[in-house]
């Protein structure tokens, strides 16, 4: 597999990164939600300085594309006016916050959120930029999957819970402890010397043989996780899906216009609150057996100028022979941006051609190389082992 060059941090608003296509500027939303207003707005800037293309990203943000040099200026300014900007890009990149959508008015999901929000960024922390917190206080978890090093959940009898990513069981704590719970770990992670770099995270400081110190190490247990969402009705609003994990401008200001809100998610789709009907048109992902839903791929050639292939034709092209509860992974090199997690199916662009990984990661090691595009497109049962 060829080397490539890891960055190791996530493009903010303030510290944007340069991709194929120009700037890539990452938007945090506070809480999870976008009222309409700020969706509409996005949209809007996304065509006046952008490539009019939109990410939503496995950390519930949204990326503008195809910003230029000349036009960054004016986004941050109409970003400004929107509210969608910290203080400094150290604030943006501490306040790495998942939020459950699955909230109703009153309960803690929110009161969390903004008090975890304040105290981030008061905080001296010196967190690696990737690490995260969740929020997943709903009667089941269905953050689970996501990446984040320290989770606040419920326990079994309905309480809270402060857990570290990578192990089993939790503190329990009162609604007024659990934000200082959770700094506490994110403290004690970076004293202890997580592993070094950027990109260091709490599991893996954990599996190196860091031990979380007694004070903050309980044995409550997390409520059962639940099955990964997919679109249809909720008493929330309509859940739709955008396939890749792209949309375009177009697409934002129609959903802007039908919902009181988006609840932005880590699944590559959108809450669009207060919908009783899953909306029409735009090229929106409203059926739950959609194939798009079945294939992850980055942005691929020539959006990503470190990418060996166009992997969104390739990964349409083969959706609908996967299995409906199998996943592929189609990644336009070795560093797996679009999931870092297991997939049934990766395949990984090289300049050799295609390396397939079963059951794995990008990192794993595959058990074939030097795959063509056309190739396994004539021949689609190679991926799972069929000839």
């Amino acid at each position: 597999m060829s080397a490539v060059a890891i960055k190791g941090w996530c493009p903010g608003a303030l510290r944007p990164m340069q991709s194929g296509d120009g700037l890539v500027v990452r938007i945090r939303p506070r809480g999870g939600r976008l009222d309409a207003t700020r969706a509409a707005g996005i949209a809007e800037l996304s065509a006046r300085h952008g490539n009019g293309l939109i990410d939503l990203t496995s950390r519930a943000n949204l990326q503008i594309r195809g910003v230029s040099e000349e036009g960054y200026p004016a986004l941050i300014d109409g970003l400004g006016e929107l509210g969608l900007l910290d203080a400094d890009s150290e604030t943006e990149a501490q306040r790495n916050i998942l939020v459950t959508p699955f909230w109703t008015a009153g309960d803690d999901t929110h009161a969390l959120a903004a008090e975890l929000e304040r105290a981030l960024a008061s905080a001296s922390l010196d967190l690696p930029t990737k690490f995260g917190f969740a929020i997943d206080d709903g009667s089941a978890r269905v953050l689970a999957g996501a990446s984040a090093d320290v989770r606040i959940e419920r326990n079994r009898n309905g309480g809270l819970l402060v857990r570290a990513d990578g192990v089993q069981f939790g503190l329990s704590v009162t609604r007024g402890e659990a934000v200082q719970v959770a700094l506490g770990l994110a403290e004690w992670f970076v004293a202890s010397g997580g592993p070094r770099g950027e990109r260091r995270r709490m599991a893996a400081h954990l599996a190196g043989g860091a031990s979380v110190p007694e004070s903050l190490r309980g044995d409550a247990e997390p409520v059962a996780r639940s099955a990964s969402p997919v679109p249809g009705l909720t008493p929330a609003g309509a859940m739709v899906g955008v396939a890749f994990g792209q949309m375009t401008h177009e697409m934002l200001s129609h959903l802007a216009a039908c919902a009181q809100a988006l609840r932005v998610t880590p699944w590559r789709m959108v809450l669009a609150e207060g919908m009783h009907e899953m909306p029409r048109g735009a090229d929106l992902v409203t059926d739950a057996d959609d194939p798009a839903l079945r294939v992850i791929a980055c942005s691929g050639a020539p959006r990503c100028g470190e990418a060996h292939a166009d992997t969104r034709k390739l990964a349409t092209a083969l959706a609908r022979h996967i299995p409906p509860d199998a996943r592929l992974h189609v990644s336009g090199c070795a560093k797996g941006c679009a999931h870092s997690g297991t997939a049934d199916v990766t395949l990984v662009a090289t300049h050799e051609g295609f390396d397939l990984i079963r059951h794995g990661t990008v990192h794993d090691a595959p058990v074939l190389r030097g795959l063509t595009g056309a190739g396994i497109i004539a021949n689609p049962s190679v991926l799972t082992g069929g000839h």
